[in-house]
């Protein structure tokens, strides 16, 4: 006993020196500015795919100045431009985002920013309010700062995520539906045009079907009675990017999607403007 009480003392002291010696250690945040965002023009637009290699728009912003315990921060800061429709203050399913580090400006083509708006799902050739925002961040994301809100009117153009079916026709195929794996699927298998998903050429750029699935299983789309291309399909059971072939040079097929974990029935949506697949239990 005699001997661990001074060892005892000892460690203790040492544990003290080391906690203050870490605590001194630590950065803190002391505070920023929030980036003021600016555009090379609000005036309203209109894209069109004749243009779309044209510069559309330039956004600029300025420095937050993270200021911590140690100074000025020397941690890089990561930008993200958010884009979503008027009034949804930035917190609709469809917004979108643009991910940056170090620059303080960014420039978009018409498709670019045609891009956006069409994997937002917009009508093309209706004029829509978009309002733009920039958030700065540091490392995992922390103390972010808020832009103030840029609103612009802009008329998108029809264009595609993923190509769309050349013959307006798309069928489901694979071992997780009836036919089993063929090119030359039922009408029973064939999907259905979402009503109001037609261009302003009259084709369907969104198709459903519902159907009874059992785990373990997979499937595909195909557009072609009698061909393996064009082809589409994914690889998450609940939905999410739409892999294709189109049956180009360089191309390969896409993975088979997988029957969802849960027996039952499902209503899967193909969204070629998005470029993203949906499946939802009935």
């Amino acid at each position: 006993m005699k001997n661990r009480l001074p060892i005892s003392l000892f460690s203790l002291t040492l544990f003290f020196c080391w906690s203050c010696k870490k605590q001194e250690n630590k950065i803190y945040f002391e505070g920023g500015t929030a980036p003021i965002l600016t555009a090379s023009s609000t005036a309203p637009m209109v894209l069109a795919g004749d243009n779309k290699n044209n510069v559309a728009i330039k956004f600029s912003w300025t420095n937050p100045d993270y200021r911590l315990s140690t100074g000025i921060s020397s941690q890089d800061v990561v930008y993200t431009l958010q884009i979503d429709t008027a009034g949804a203050n930035f917190g609709s399913s469809v917004k979108q985002e643009a991910v940056m580090s170090k620059d303080l400006s960014v420039t978009y083509t018409v498709k670019e920013l045609n891009t956006f708006l069409t994997k937002m799902n917009l009508v093309e050739n209706v004029p829509r309010n978009i309002e733009f925002r920039l958030k700065s961040a540091l490392a995992n994301n922390t103390v972010p700062l808020f832009s103030n809100v840029i609103k612009i009117l802009i008329r998108p153009y029809l264009d595609v995520a993923v190509p769309l079916p050349p013959t307006d026709k798309l069928y489901i195929t694979g071992n997780g539906v009836p036919s089993d794996w063929t090119n030359n699927p039922p009408a029973s298998q064939e999907a259905t045009p979402v009503p109001g998903s037609y261009s302003s050429t009259g084709h369907p750029t969104a198709y459903t079907i519902v159907m009874n699935f059992v785990p373990g299983k997979q499937y595909k789309f195909l557009s072609t009675l009698g061909q393996w291309q064009p082809q589409y399909g994914g690889s998450s059971d609940t939905g999410g990017e739409l892999g294709f072939n189109m049956g180009l040079p360089g191309q390969t097929d896409p993975p088979a999607i997988p029957t969802p974990g849960v027996a039952g029935t499902y209503k899967i949506t193909v969204n070629f403007k998005t470029g993203q697949y949906t499946v939802v239990k009935q």
